[in-house]
C-alpha cells in the first residue's frame, strides 16, 4: 500500500511538474511569436534599405525615404537622461527606506513610491503638458544668453523639447528602480551589517557593506529602469516635440521610437511605409528585451551570492587606520 501510494504521489508531482513547465514554454512561445512577426512584418523594409535604414537621418513618408536615425538617438538619449536623473534619487530612497526610516514610516513610504509606478502613462503626460511644461519654458526664457549658446541647450524656448521628456521619464523610472533596490537591500544578510558593527564601522560605512553586497543586484534595478525608460510611449510623446533631428540640445524637440509609431501608424499608407514602423519597432523590442535579460541576470547573481556564507566585510578594509 505505501509503495502504491509513493508511486501515485510521483505520478502526480511529475504531471504537475509538466503542467507549470508547459506554462512556462508559452511566454517564452509569446515572445519568440512577437519576435518572429514583427521580423516578417519588416522584411520588405529590411531588404529595401539594409543598414542604412539605421544610419539615415531623413523621414520621408511621401518620397519612401526612411532613416531611424533620430527616433534612435531620441529614445537612448532621453532614457539615459532619465537615469542619470533618476538613479540618485532612486536609490537615495531606497538607502532611506531600508537603513535609515523610523519602521512606522517604511510601509507608507514604500506603497507612496510603488503608487508612483500605478499612474497611468497619459496621467504623467497630461500633468508634463500643464505643469511642467510652463515651468521648462520659463526657464529657458530666463536662461543667460551665455548658457543659450551652448550646444546643449540651444532651440526655441517652446517647454516642449529633450530636457521635459527626460524629466517625467525619470520621475515614471523612480519607483521601479527604488522598489527592487529597496527588495536588494532588505535581502543582505543582517550578519553582513553586524560584522561591520563589530569592526567598529559608523552607520554610514555599515551601509556602505550593504550597498557594495547587493551592487550587483542594485545595477540590476537600475538597468529595469533603464528598460522601462526605453518603451514609454504616451507620457513621452506628449511633451518631446516630435520633430526628428539628431541633435545634444535639451531644448530641441526631438522624436523616439516609441513614439513615431504611436504617431504614424495609423497614417501609414502603403506597405513601405508600414514595413518601416514595423522594423522600428522590431530593434525597440530586441533592445528591451536585451536590457531587461541582463538586468535579471544580476539580480540573480546577486540572489546567489546573498545564499552563500558570510563573507569577509571587504569595504572596511579600505578605511584608513585610526
Amino acid at each position: 500500500m505505501g509503495m502504491f501510494s509513493n508511486r501515485r504521489r510521483s505520478s502526480d508531482d511529475g504531471s504537475f511538474r509538466v503542467v507549470t513547465g508547459a506554462f512556462a514554454a508559452l511566454v517564452l512561445l509569446a515572445v519568440a511569436g512577437i519576435g518572429f512577426e514583427l521580423s516578417r512584418q519588416s522584411m520588405l523594409s529590411i531588404r529595401r534599405f539594409g543598414m542604412s535604414f539605421w544610419t539615415g537621418t531623413t523621414w520621408d513618408p511621401v518620397s519612401g525615404v526612411f532613416g531611424a536615425l533620430p527616433f534612435i538617438w531620441g529614445t537612448l538619449y532621453s532614457s539615459i537622461l532619465a537615469l542619470l536623473i533618476a538613479t540618485p534619487i532612486a536609490l537615495g530612497i531606497a538607502i532611506f527606506i531600508s537603513e535609515l526610516s523610523p519602521r512606522f514610516l517604511r510601509q507608507p513610504l514604500s506603497y507612496l513610491t510603488e503608487l508612483l509606478a500605478a499612474i497611468p502613462s497619459i496621467v504623467y503626460g497630461l500633468w508634463g503638458i500643464f505643469v511642467l511644461v510652463p515651468i521648462v519654458r520659463k526657464l529657458e526664457l530666463s536662461a543667460p544668453d551665455a548658457i543659450r549658446k551652448l550646444a546643449l541647450f540651444k532651440g526655441p524656448p517652446l517647454g516642449v523639447g529633450m530636457g521635459t521628456a527626460a524629466l517625467i521619464l525619470a520621475v515614471m523610472v523612480i519607483p521601479f528602480t527604488s522598489s527592487v533596490a529597496r527588495e536588494i537591500l532588505k535581502n543582505v544578510p543582517t550578519a553582513q551589517r553586524e560584522a561591520a558593527y563589530a569592526l567598529g564601522a559608523t552607520r554610514w560605512e555599515a551601509i556602505k557593506v550593504a550597498i557594495g553586497y547587493g551592487k550587483s543586484g542594485i545595477i540590476g534595478s537600475i538597468m529595469l529602469g533603464f528598460g522601462r525608460a526605453l518603451g514609454e510611449t504616451m507620457a513621452v510623446t506628449m511633451v518631446i516635440g516630435n520633430n526628428p533631428q539628431v541633435t545634444a540640445s535639451l531644448f530641441a524637440p526631438q522624436y523616439t521610437m516609441a513614439a513615431v509609431i504611436a504617431n504614424e501608424f495609423t497614417e501609414a499608407a502603403d506597405d513601405l511605409y508600414l514595413n518601416a514602423l514595423v522594423e522600428i519597432g522590431l530593434v525597440l523590442f530586441i533592445i528591451t528585451i536585451a536590457i531587461n535579460a541582463l538586468s535579471r541576470l544580476l539580480i540573480w547573481s546577486m540572489e546567489k551570492r546573498s545564499s552563500r556564507p558570510m563573507a569577509i566585510v571587504p569595504l572596511l578594509e579600505e578605511q584608513p587606520a585610526q
